[in-house]
């Protein structure tokens, strides 16, 4: 019998979540276990990928020989053609084939994209961009990530280091990135910069829901829903000055690209998305070209935490 079963992985720096699609592209089995944190080995994180996906197989019930291939996304600069983590910045991969030991303990093929392109592949395949050939994506997590689906096809730059929007240039004398240089948009709009903005104002003598949920990193998504709810000034500031930077950033791919759709996705979109997609309308036009706007829609994502897993899917059965 042929291979009808798809093993798909969402790699992050604190969990691996995996989910097995049947040949109707239901997802049939899923799970999530956390990796450690802390200075783990790359083998560390490869253990758990290895023992998630074999968990997956044996609860589900299915043979390994009914499995046509694994495919994952992760974050950080990948070399999709060769399997390949160049660099991650939440995982302790450098230069690190991850290719080959997958391969070689399963015997089925292994394919991995960085997680937000392989993100905005799910919502272009399956999602809320599907039907169109122009796709920027933006995804709101603890960074920012970039997707870009250009002509009908995942556009991933020279060397597979395209689409890196969170580290568009918004404000030269901006707040320090995680990256090294200032004022980039991952700064300004992801939890991490909307975390410093918090802690900068608790600090301060503000008083706020977030000051407990700071956690001295960053907010849960959950935390910050809660807040904006209680309408805490400091929170509601962070989203507005998260939103406009998003809104400047939209404006300027929306002149560059001409794209059909924008989608937004990610943990905080997935938490209080509606409130960032209203605040982003209220303010883009002022940063585009009113010829190219009323062409281009803008969205949320639609499969909220399963995108990066729907991506792999992509990868597995669209390729």
């Amino acid at each position: 019998m042929a291979a009808e079963y798809s093993v798909c992985l969402d790699i992050g720096g604190t969990k691996v979540l995996g989910a097995i699609f049947d040949q109707d592209k239901k997802p049939i089995y899923r799970l999530k276990k956390k990796t450690k944190s802390g200075g783990d080995s790359s083998e560390n994180i490869e253990q758990v990928i290895i023992s998630v996906v074999r968990e997956m197989i044996k609860e589900s019930g299915i043979k390994l020989s009914s499995v046509r291939a694994i495919a994952a996304g992760a974050p950080g600069v990948i070399n999709q053609d060769e399997g390949v983590v160049l660099f991650s910045p939440n995982l302790p991969w450098r230069d690190y084939d991850i290719k080959k030991p997958i391969e070689k303990e399963f015997g089925v093929p292994f394919r991995i994209g960085n997680d937000v392109n392989v993100g905005v592949l799910g919502e272009f395949m399956y999602g809320a961009a599907k039907g169109y050939r122009d796709v920027v994506g933006f995804f709101v997590g603890t960074g920012m990530g970039g997707g870009l689906i250009l002509n009908g096809k995942l556009y991933t730059g020279h060397l597979f280091k395209g689409a890196e929007f969170g580290h568009m240039t918004m404000d030269p004398e901006g707040p320090l990135c995680n990256c090294g240089q200032r004022g980039c948009l991952e700064a300004f709009s992801s939890k991490q910069g909307m975390s410093g903005y918090i802690r900068q104002q608790v600090q301060r003598g503000r008083k706020s829901m977030m000051s407990d949920a700071l956690d001295g990193s960053v907010f849960k998504s959950k935390a910050l829903k809660r807040a904006l709810e209680a309408k805490d000034q400091v929170a509601m500031e962070a989203v507005d000055r998260a939103c406009h930077w998003l809104a400047v950033a939209t404006g300027n791919m929306i002149n560059t690209i001409s794209p059909e759709v924008v989608i937004y996705g990610g943990g905080v979109i997935e938490a209080v998305g509606d409130i960032f997609l209203e605040k982003i309308l209220d303010e883009v036009d002022r940063y585009c070209m009113l010829s190219i706007r009323p062409t281009v829609e803008l969205k949320k994502a639609a499969l909220g935490d399963d995108s990066v897993l729907y991506g792999a899917l992509s990868m597995i059965v669209d390729k």
